[in-house]
């Protein structure tokens, strides 16, 4: 696509394109995605956001929230606003539909979250969301109050996958689904978990590509290396070298000492 894609090109698409997500950290790893025709990104509001911005200026970049950063329906149309002008093209909020209303009624895209919701873990605990009867219907009235409250995606995190396939087919919100298997209308990862840059816990849906981890030590590895032999380069007086560095000529040093005897 050679413009902006919009919440519109996602609705139009529903239920007849699955799009690939990522999460990233930083424009590096925007660049990469975009080179994998992957035009569906989310990621922090700091200091990264305007470069992930400019290094994919053609996907559609969900822009986190912080939970708690908000207390009042005007605060949260304010942050809102203000993310949307740093590039972002929707807002993740993992508050109550009572903000998330407030945000919509002036025209922000707003992302909410059902099933297990980081922020709200101290009342579910980190696990699957919805595998009873009773906990699968309080996902889908969740989905419902973020439809009233018109929100225009949600994030369906870790939930069974006939759950998120009912959600999927009868929601208009473009489902970003995050170990919900193949159902939902994104395949959602954080690029953290792709890469294998951490070597803490992996959720059980995460499938890991690469071993950031090792190649990250050799790097280091490779950084104390090369600052050691800089230090014993200096100490040894083998740098720097002639080549390594500029002098003057006798004439025009000569002339500078005897201009400098002025001052």
């Amino acid at each position: 696509m050679t413009r902006r894609t919009t919440v519109y090109d996602l609705q139009s698409l529903k239920g007849r394109r699955k799009w690939l997500q990522l999460h990233v950290d930083n424009a590096e790893e925007a660049a990469a995605a975009v080179a994998c025709d992957i035009t569906i990104l989310s990621c922090e509001p700091d200091h990264h956001l305007e470069g992930i911005r400019s290094a994919a200026p053609f996907a559609f970049l969900s822009v986190g929230m912080p939970h708690g950063a908000i207390a009042s329906p005007e605060e949260a149309i304010g942050l809102g606003f203000q993310m949307l002008k740093r590039g972002a093209d929707s807002i993740y909020c993992s508050h109550s539909p009572f903000f998330i209303e407030a945000m919509a009624r002036e025209g922000i895209p707003v992302t909410g979250h059902v099933g297990l919701v980081p922020n709200r873990a101290t009342w579910t605990n980190f696990r699957a969301i919805g595998k009873t009867p009773e906990e699968a219907l309080r996902v889908l009235r969740s989905v419902k109050d973020l439809e009233n409250a018109g929100a225009a995606a949600i994030e369906v995190e870790v939930v069974p996958v006939r759950l998120a396939d009912y959600i999927t087919r009868r929601t208009p919100l473009i489902t970003m689904g995050m170990g919900c298997g193949p159902v939902c209308d994104t395949q959602y990862l954080f690029s953290s978990d792709v890469l294998g840059t951490h070597a803490g816990h992996y959720p059980r849906h995460v499938k890991r590509y690469a071993d950031f981890v090792t190649l990250m030590a050799d790097l280091q590895a490779k950084r104390i290396d090369a600052f050691r032999a800089f230090a014993a380069d200096v100490e040894s007086g083998t740098y720097p070298e002639p080549k390594h560095q500029v002098d003057m000529d006798d004439t025009s040093f000569d002339r500078f000492t005897t201009l400098a005897q002025s001052l």
